[in-house]
C-alpha cells in the first residue's frame, strides 16, 4: 500500500455566530491568542509539505489565501455541506493515489500527534477509511459513531439525526478521517442530500465504502479538549483558554 499522504482542510465557512461588530472575517481567521484558527492547525499537519495541504476557501478566500502562502488551495463557492466542500479538492485529488487527511480548519486544539496517529493507524491496518473517534466531557452536538455486534463500524449518524437511543451513544465522531483517495472521491459522487439540513454530508462516505466491500477502522482515542469546535464566541474563549495552557 502507497504511504503517499496529503490533507485537506476545511476553511471556507462564514462562522455566522462568531461575528461581532469589530470584524467579519472567515472563521478560521478569528484569532485565538493573537493567531488565526487555521494557524494552530496547519502548524499541527507540519509533518505533511503545504503544497500537499489542500485548504478549502469559500467566504472572503482572499484573506485566508494572501494570509497562508505556500498551501494549495481549492474554492468552495457554495455552502453545501462537508461532502461537498470536500468535492472542491477534486481537481486537485483525481490523480492521487495515496490517502487524505480531512480535518477542520476551526479545531484548533488537534495535536499533531493525534494527526500522525490517526495516519499511522490507517497506513498500518490497510484500511480504505479510518475514522477518528472519542469521548469528551464537554457536551457537544458531534455525530454518533454506530457499530455492530463485533464491534466494527456501522455508520455515522449526524447529531440532529439522531434518535434517541443514539443520542445516548458516548462515542463522537471528531469529523477526523483518513481515506484512500480514489475511493473518497468515488464514495463522494455518490452522497446524496436526504437529511434534515438538505446537505452533502461527508460522514456518509465511510458507509458507502463499507457497503462497496472496503474497510473502515476506528482510531478511539481520549480526546478531551481536542475535540472542540469553534462556533461561538464561548467556544472561542475556551480554546483561547485551553491552548494559553499548553
Amino acid at each position: 500500500m502507497t504511504t503517499k499522504i496529503k490533507a485537506v482542510v476545511l476553511a471556507a465557512g462564514q462562522g455566522t455566530r462568531l461575528r461581532t461588530g469589530e470584524t467579519d472575517a472567515p472563521k478560521v481567521m478569528r484569532l485565538a491568542c493573537g493567531k488565526p484558527l487555521l494557524r494552530y492547525v496547519l502548524d499541527s499537519l507540519s509533518f505533511i509539505s503545504p503544497k500537499d495541504i489542500i485548504v478549502i476557501v469559500g467566504y472572503k478566500k482572499a484573506e485566508v489565501i494572501n494570509n497562508f502562502s505556500g498551501y494549495t488551495f481549492a474554492v468552495q463557492n457554495e455552502q453545501l455541506g462537508t461532502g461537498h466542500a470536500v468535492m472542491a479538492a477534486g481537481h486537485e485529488l483525481a490523480e492521487f493515489d495515496g490517502s487524505v487527511l480531512v480535518c477542520y480548519g476551526d479545531m484548533p486544539a488537534v495535536k499533531r500527534g493525534t494527526y500522525e496517529a490517526l495516519v499511522r493507524a490507517h497506513m498500518e491496518s490497510g484500511d480504505d477509511c479510518t475514522i477518528l473517534t472519542g469521548e469528551s466531557a464537554i457536551d457537544l452536538p458531534y455525530g454518533r459513531v454506530v457499530r455492530g455486534p463485533d464491534g466494527g463500524f456501522c455508520a455515522i449518524v449526524e447529531d440532529r439525526d439522531c434518535t434517541p437511543e443514539q443520542k445516548n451513544i458516548k462515542e463522537l465522531n471528531s469529523g477526523v478521517y483518513v481515506f484512500r483517495a480514489p475511493l473518497l472521491l468515488d464514495a463522494l459522487r455518490r452522497v446524496n442530500r436526504n437529511n434534515s439540513q438538505g446537505e452533502y454530508y461527508l460522514t456518509d462516505a465511510p458507509e458507502i465504502i463499507l457497503a462497496d466491500g472496503g474497510k473502515v477502522g476506528i482510531l478511539r482515542r481520549d480526546l478531551g479538549d481536542e475535540i472542540l469546535g469553534v462556533n461561538t464566541p464561548e467556544q472561542l474563549a475556551q480554546i483561547e483558554e485551553i491552548l494559553r495552557s499548553r
